[in-house]
């Protein structure tokens, strides 16, 4: 597992000082960059810096407690894997534990067995997703791990919200993505324009092949890949 997690970067959440000393400790010997965070709130700070690969956090903590720290990343990072720590088996927080699409629910003490069997985990997931590649061309390609576009091996430039789009036209290409479904993922808290939904298709489609994300009336759009 050393060699596996060298390229990753693993955010560590714990209120209890010692208990976090020892698991960073570990975790620096085999991971490419070890964060750490005390709370919940400090959590949400260096997420948003530096984007992790993997985030372990304790439940029971001050000011924002790990459940709904996990909560408010999961609606912003649908590709993060977050691994749960408690000293309780709770039903409830279970259940929370998989509508959050979490990797791990791990019970404390947490040994050193435990957490490499949710590391293991955690990467075959992040391998899964890196094997995600769409053809939108003959020379195109979506490569949808690293939400970037490469036409002929070069990386085509997207804004935030061409990348939120396009990554939520490929996740769902088998099918017509909804006008809801497109207002929730990005502009959730400002509501959807028919200005602003024309101008950001209108600046991507000048970016990926041609017919390559079709509208369809009243419904929504699609992304047609090379293979259809």
């Amino acid at each position: 597992m050393k060699n596996m997690l060298k390229n990753f970067t693993i955010l560590y959440v714990e209120d209890e000082e010692m208990v976090r000393k020892s698991a960073v400790e570990y975790l620096e010997r085999v991971a490419k960059e070890v964060l750490q965070a005390k709370d919940g709130k400090e959590a949400i700070k260096v997420w948003r810096e530096h984007k992790p690969d993997i985030i372990i956090t304790d439940i029971s903590m001050p000011r924002l407690n790990g459940i709904d720290m996990a909560s408010y990343i999961r609606a912003h990072d649908k590709d993060v894997q977050i691994i749960i720590a408690t000293a309780h088996s709770d039903t409830e927080y279970l259940l929370k534990a998989v509508e959050l699409q979490l990797v791990k629910y791990i019970i404390k003490p947490i040994t050193k067995e435990k957490l490499i069997g949710a590391l293991e985990k955690s990467m075959e997931l992040i391998e899964d997703k890196s094997k995600f590649n769409l053809s939108l061309s003959p020379t195109a390609q979506y490569n949808a791990y690293e939400k970037v576009i490469y036409d002929n091996g070069k990386e085509i430039k997207l804004t935030k919200n061409e990348t939120l789009f396009l990554d939520l036209l490929a996740h769902h290409h088998t099918r017509v993505v909804k006008y809801e479904e497109i207002e929730s993922a990005i502009w959730a808290y400002d509501g959807m324009s028919q200005d602003a939904i024309r101008s950001l298709v209108r600046g991507i489609r000048k970016k990926v092949p041609e017919n390559c994300i079709e509208n369809v009336s009243g419904s929504g759009y699609k992304l047609h890949t090379y293979s259809d």
